[in-house]
């Protein structure tokens, strides 16, 4: 059974911000050869997240206050206590961006059916970067025949 990896890479914006990441894997998918099998996406990053959903404004700005109701940045977080941890100079004050990342996934898997994503009329894959800006790396890994 043939395996492709590929990574997608990402210049996030500030703060919390939503990505369509459904054509860039199309894409990586019609550069092979499999017909049916899966696409794992997975964010090697722990403070983004995926998921599959629908990609419409309204419903994107929605996710980000419900996000902001959820782990508003302004509360006390003992992660953000960095004179008590061994950290880099640079290191972001971002327990909210943690804690709503392990809400969502970190992966997603989408069956491939005689060449093409099995994704629902509405449904896209969502990278949500949730501490940006950031340069990020999604790996996207084909399998089957």
């Amino acid at each position: 059974m043939p395996i492709v990896n590929k990574f997608i890479e990402l210049e996030t914006e500030a703060g919390i911000n939503i990505h369509n990441l459904t054509p860039q894997i199309e894409a990586i998918l019609a550069n092979t050869s499999i017909q049916n099998g899966q696409v794992i996406v997975f964010s090697r990053h722990t403070t983004t997240a995926l998921a599959i959903n629908e990609y419409e404004v309204r419903l994107l700005e929605d996710l980000k206050n419900h996000f902001h109701k959820l782990a508003p940045p302004t509360d006390k977080y003992l992660h953000n206590d960095l004179h008590l941890r061994d950290v880099p100079p640079d290191e972001p004050i971002n327990a909210h961006s943690h804690l709503i990342a392990m809400m969502l996934n970190n992966s997603e898997t989408i069956p491939i059916v005689e060449g093409k994503l099995a994704l629902g009329t509405w449904q896209s894959v969502l990278f949500f970067e949730l501490d940006g800006p950031r340069r990020r790396n999604v790996l996207i890994q084909v399998s089957g025949e």
